[in-house]
């Protein structure tokens, strides 16, 4: 049974704190939305379904503090709560998505009593956790049709129940492949800086009794010119309207690695990840984070003081370098600008 990673329980939030698996399973509570908002940012939550959770959820304890009860006073503030959640992760269009849903909601219930409105709210970030679940659910029944039985499946980070609402979008397709029937097996590239393959999808495949097996980033070229990699399957932070899409740090590696063996590259993501406002890849945002992350590691220091250090969270990988975009909506495998906002109308 995947975990969830986010709980709503007696009016408060619970995430598990991702930053100090697998060793540690530490459940942390959350009322506030200053409080959610330092979660996503310092990773307590991570993965791009998973911090529009988080955030919805933030919304709706920012909006339950609001005292004004005129709406217009009311929903500048909100939108106030709502843009400090916005600004905590640049890159995934899953927290701007959660967040406008939560807006729109607001407005719609405009003339409700102040205390109805705020009740309104929290129900709608309940239905955005519950729904990504099955929206993950069948992703993965689309996708799980491209995997062959006994296929070996390399992913990079982790996309998996911790990403998200509790199933998963790659993994999710990893997790629906073995419920069908299927022999498989997962390689998992470690995932510097923040090691997410190493110690978050070995944890659930794990858990779940799926065949992993570990390797180091720079390890994933000399495993394919072996050939013992049958395809691969990433998540996605953000997909541009042609198809370029934003995602841990070393997918686009991955990528090109597997273009030049031939290999199938997927990628697994709701269509509330297809940004269809940003037109390629070049025009997403891509986060830079702080430079311990990449001098240390665990806490301990790697690298010498002093050292210049660039530590971009992201990479686009272009879509040309693409087999196929798996959605909860159906499977784009060509003509992405057309395919992509086809599924997305279908949402």
């Amino acid at each position: 049974m995947a975990v969830k990673p986010i709980l709503f329980q007696d009016g408060v939030c619970r995430m598990l704190d991702q930053r100090l698996l697998p060793t540690e399973e530490v459940w942390l509570d959350y009322t506030d939305y200053r409080e959610v908002a330092e979660a996503i940012r310092t990773m307590v939550v991570r993965g791009a379904p998973a911090i529009g959770v988080a955030a919805a959820f933030g919304a709706a304890f920012g909006a339950r503090d609001i005292k004004e009860e005129r709406f217009e006073l009311f929903f500048a503030q909100f939108e106030e709560v709502c843009s400090l959640l916005a600004a905590t992760r640049p890159t995934a269009v899953n927290l701007c998505w959660a967040l406008e849903r939560m807006k729109t909601v607001a407005r719609n219930n405009s003339a409700a009593p102040h205390t109805e409105l705020k009740n309104i709210l929290l129900t709608e970030a309940c239905r955005i956790a519950d729904a990504d679940i099955e929206i993950n659910r069948a992703l993965g029944r689309h996708g799980e049709k491209l995997i062959a039985d006994g296929a070996r499946i390399l992913t990079h980070c982790n996309a998996g129940a911790l990403a998200t609402g509790g199933y998963g979008t790659a993994l999710g397709v990893i997790r629906a492949a073995v419920e069908a029937g299927k022999n498989i097996s997962v390689v998992a590239d470690e995932t510097r800086p923040w090691l997410q393959g190493a110690r978050l999808t070995t944890w659930e495949l794990m858990q779940d009794n799926i065949p992993v097996t570990l390797i180091c980033d720079n390890m994933a070229g000399h495993l394919m010119s072996k050939g013992e990699i049958d395809c691969v399957i990433v998540g996605a932070d953000r997909i541009a309207a042609n198809g370029d899409t934003a995602n841990k740090i070393g997918t686009y590696t991955v990528a090109v690695l597997a273009r030049e063996h031939n290999l199938p590259f997927y990628v697994a993501a709701p269509t509330s990840t297809i940004d269809l406002d940003m037109e390629d890849g070049s025009r997403i945002p891509i986060e830079e984070r702080d430079s311990s992350e990449v001098t240390h590691c665990g806490g301990h220091r790697i690298a010498p003081q002093g050292v210049m250090v660039r530590n971009p969270a992201f990479d686009v990988t272009p879509a040309r370098l693409i087999t196929a975009i798996i959605t909860e909506n159906g499977i784009a495998q060509s003509d992405y600008s057309t395919a992509l906002a086809n599924l997305v109308k279908g949402a």
